[in-house]
């Protein structure tokens, strides 16, 4: 196989080679100016990759990596100067102080959404700012703390020039490999759709505080040893470094590069860094042309540079090819029950619950039982209660009232993504899936059971292959087998049609092997021959002692696949029994049928 064919079946281009390459070209036609400015850019690189682990991967805009970046400086500094640590102590304690101030931050601003949580880290960085300003007997205040140490090891300073280049870069380089096999494992692809779909994620059985910290506590990592290699590398810092100023290069860094590619973490530092050298040649217009050049990548690359070279490549050479797995065999379906309703053996039950919304009663005392194997259809008028009782059974919301059972536990209080992970799988009306996985990572990120912290760590340490995130794949195809969907497997979830979504979505709740399913309108906007070949592909998952909750409005699919029905209207509960009973039930009719359906 050759080399550009090596590279399409990977479907991925390692841009952080060429990157790297660029480095070795820049350095080895610069002299002591052009060296020390590419050891700053490599300063920077290293607090962009960190940045990239809060802002890329989960999506949460954070503006203190500014305020770690210049902690580490300050810590280093100050370590060197009044206890004469060297690098060696001075480097760990630095991180070590960043991470416990982001563990504290993180533990108070990171359930916060949105803008809430960017005015809150931004509050944090101009806090620090402030005292280092004013604590001047510490860290001299506005002139700062000159004089600093260079990078010494033991008893040996790192020569000023190629050699600090050179340990600056190599400590990018170990960040770029802990950063490429985050978003090469599992936990990175589950970081992804934690970013795009919150609650998918949730449904998936990831546990979003978790992860939002993780990336946050990395990020503070990366700044500060950025940070700290900054101190010593020019042997002075200021509060300059603790500056709003900072922030906005780091985040003009992380966008412009790309904020999801490894890559583009080296591209935007190197860029950001020699831009304004480039540019000095238009002397009174430099500041002009530097932002119109920013503007330029900013509308013509959106996601970034190396963001856009990847999605030219994938353009180029298309989605990766996956290797065809023979669905996996299921017994025939049994025909629908015709029991009477009771709640012998159900696997999950709400007993009388109820919430409401701002004053509006969603739901009042409703009670409901399923069974192993049972497909339960869920129908009324909009509004009636349907997703609500559906949210709160998969743990979206809890109920003001009532209790809800599954498996013969008590799980009211647990979150959505402890049920996910105990046995309660759940779709959603919209097809949710991370648009830039393929259709195969966006099932596998529901394949792989709890892990402890240790082992989530070791993995942003392995070398070669990764195992788990091979098996969860393997899991993944299988299930995609089961839905019908393996010929889709290679394809960017972008790229999926409404009903490819759909079965798509469908695998990922059934590859974590729940014991319930819940659905939320998956026939949505088929054809009559793809709900038909829907609703056959659901009959065989019950088969398998699964229990459905299925919620459509669309009768002719939903009544010949259902066991039961339960209809809601206004929260309440008016018909429970089997399709003809609840069809024929005046109430139904009433509500929500009306006079002439089903006739």
């Amino acid at each position: 196989m050759s080399g550009r064919e090596r590279i399409a079946a990977t479907g991925a281009l390692p841009l952080w080679l060429p990157a790297a390459a660029a480095v070795a070209l820049l350095g080895a036609a610069a002299g002591a100016y052009e060296l020390r400015l590419l050891a700053i850019a490599g300063c920077y690189a290293l607090a962009v990759l960190g940045y990239q682990f809060i802002f890329g991967r989960i999506g949460a805009l954070s503006l203190a990596q500014g305020a770690f970046f210049g902690l580490g400086a300050y810590a280093s500094a100050l370590l060197a100067l009044k206890l004469d640590w060297d690098f060696v102590r001075t480097f760990p304690a630095a991180i070590a102080l960043a991470l416990v101030l982001a563990a504290i931050v993180g533990g108070v601003v990171l359930r916060l959404a949105s803008h809430y949580f960017a005015l809150a880290t931004l509050a944090v960085a101009e806090l620090l700012h402030i005292v280092v300003l004013e604590w001047i007997e510490l860290t001299g205040g506005g002139n700062g703390l000159p004089n600093v140490p260079g990078l010494v090891l033991l008893d040996w300073t790192v020569p000023r020039g190629w050699p600090v280049t050179v340990f600056v870069w190599g400590w990018v380089g170990l960040g770029t490999l802990l950063a490429v096999n985050f978003s090469t494992s599992l936990y990175g692809d589950g970081a992804r759709l934690l970013r795009a779909e919150p609650l998918a994620a949730a449904a998936a059985g990831i546990d979003q505080g978790a992860r939002r910290m993780a990336a946050f506590l990395l990020s503070a990592a990366f700044g500060a040893a950025a940070g700290a290699l900054y101190v010593h590398t020019l042997g002075v810092v200021s509060p300059e470094a603790l500056r709003f100023d900072v922030m906005v290069l780091i985040l003009c860094m992380t966008v412009i590069g790309g904020r999801n590619a490894v890559a583009g973490a080296l591209v935007g530092a190197l860029l950001l860094v020699h831009l304004p050298e480039w540019f000095r040649a238009f002397e009174r217009w430099a500041l002009l042309a530097y932002g119109a050049g920013l503007l330029i990548a900013i509308v013509a690359a959106p996601e970034g540079i190396a963001g856009a070279v990847q999605s030219l490549w994938r353009r180029w050479f298309g989605p990766p090819p996956v290797a065809a797995r023979a669905p996996v065999p299921i017994e025939p379906a049994a025909a629908p029950s015709t029991a009477p309703f009771t709640d012998d053996r159900a696997i999950l039950a709400a007993q009388a619950v109820g919430i409401a919304f701002g004053g509006n009663r969603a739901l009042g005392g409703v009670t409901m039982f399923l069974r192993p194997g049972e497909i339960l259809g869920l129908i009324g008028p909009n509004g009636s209660g349907k997703t609500t009782l559906l949210n709160l059974l998969s743990g979206f919301h809890r109920p003001e009232s009532g209790r809800i059972f599954f498996d013969g536990r008590d799980v009211t209080a647990l979150p959505a993504w402890q049920r996910a992970r105990a046995g309660i799988a759940r779709s959603f009306q919209h097809g949710a899936l991370a648009t830039d996985l393929t259709a195969l990572d966006n099932v596998a990120v529901a394949a792989a059971p709890a892990r402890s912290r240790r082992a989530r760590v070791a993995d942003l340490f392995r070398l070669g292959r990764d195992r788990k995130r091979r098996r969860a794949r393997a899991a993944a195809m299988a299930a995609l087998g089961v839905v019908g969907a393996a010929k889709i497997a290679g394809k960017i979830g972008a790229d999926l049609s409404a009903a490819e979504r759909r079965r798509v979505e469908l695998a990922r709740a059934l590859v974590a092997e729940p014991k319930v399913i819940l659905l939320d309108e998956p026939a949505a906007g088929l054809s009559d021959a793809e709900k038909s070949s829907l609703r056959t592909v659901l009959r065989e998952i019950a088969a398998r002692g699964i229990g459905l909750i299925v919620v459509d409005h669309g009768m002719p699919f939903l009544m010949p696949l259902a066991s039961r029905v339960l209809c809601l209207d206004a929260g309440q509960p008016i018909a429970a029994g089997t399709p003809a009973e609840v069809a024929a039930a005046p109430e139904v009719r009433r509500a929500y049928l009306g006079a002439g359906a089903m006739s």
